[in-house]
């Protein structure tokens, strides 16, 4: 029984993994002045920064249920199940679609990430993991997935909201005192919801260093399997500081660099980064 792990492209794992693991990626709508295009496939997240920039309208849209149901058929060829990871159902109407497209072959089993970005990516892995260790059960690794998305700590912290305000998730109140106060703020995803954070001020080295003391001086209920650094598009030395700095803390066996794809960067904007990792319980 050949079971494949399949996602929506907002799981933003890195061409390597999705190389090495047979992954297969579904890409979401970007749509720049009513033209559509695809995450990962034909836009890249600078591309939507430049088109944001110049005052275009920028949005994305979800899998939708036809698209789906040709994804599905095509992986289906080469495997017997598919255990698909969606972006989280709070976030987007992809898992309903993913849902009602999976209905018509029974061998296709849906999990909502009730997260977005290397947060579902993480779930992906875990899949991989119960694959390789021999289950052969499709619904048995989509069920214990689904009840490990509570395990998920994941979050990130913003140099400007603007982005946010674009797609209506913070009011030009909220963005232009942000602006004015130079924070930075920070977005949790929890229960499935983004809800805000911290918020932090001054340069990367300023902010990211509390940021991810924040997350990690209490480390009792950390797995320490693997860290997910995601990060959009960001200027020079961002990414490299909170990695080190990460690695720095010696937990983790495993520190993994991954880019926010064009969904994510559409909402978030450029110099964003998070760390995503699994709690114990």
């Amino acid at each position: 029984m050949k079971i494949r792990m399949t996602a929506d492209s907002t799981c933003d794992l890195t061409p390597e993994l999705i190389r090495k693991y047979e992954i297969g990626i579904v890409p979401l709508s970007v749509i720049i002045d009513g033209e559509v295009f695809h995450d990962g496939v034909d836009v890249t997240p600078r591309d939507i920064f430049r088109a944001a920039e110049a005052g275009k309208s920028v949005r994305t849209a979800a899998v939708n249920t036809f698209e789906y149901r040709e994804f599905f058929e095509k992986q289906l060829k080469t495997c017997d199940q598919l255990v698909h990871v969606c972006l989280g159902s709070g976030f987007s109407s992809c898992y309903s679609d993913a849902l009602e497209a999976s209905r018509e072959t029974g061998k296709v089993f849906v999990v909502d990430s009730r997260n977005l970005s290397t947060g579902s990516g993480l779930l992906v892995l875990e899949g991989l993991r119960m694959i390789r260790e021999g289950e052969e059960d499709g619904k048995a690794i989509a069920e214990t997935l689904q009840a490990k998305t509570g395990l998920i700590n994941g979050s990130f912290v913003l140099r400007t909201v603007d982005y946010l305000r674009r797609g209506g998730r913070c009011t030009g109140l909220e963005a232009l005192g942000a602006k004015m106060l130079h924070i930075r703020p920070s977005i949790v995803v929890q229960d499935g919801k983004m809800r805000p954070g911290e918020k932090y001020r001054g340069r990367y080295e300023h902010y990211l260093k509390h940021y991810i003391e924040d997350l990690l001086e209490n480390d009792s209920n950390i797995d320490f399997q693997r860290v997910f650094v995601v990060h959009s598009p960001s200027e020079d030395g961002l990414a490299r500081f909170a990695i080190d700095t990460v690695k720095s803390y010696g937990l983790f066996r495993e520190v993994m660099e991954a880019m926010a794809g064009c969904t994510i960067c559409t909402h978030c904007g450029p110099d964003t980064l998070g760390l995503m990792f699994m709690n114990k319980e």
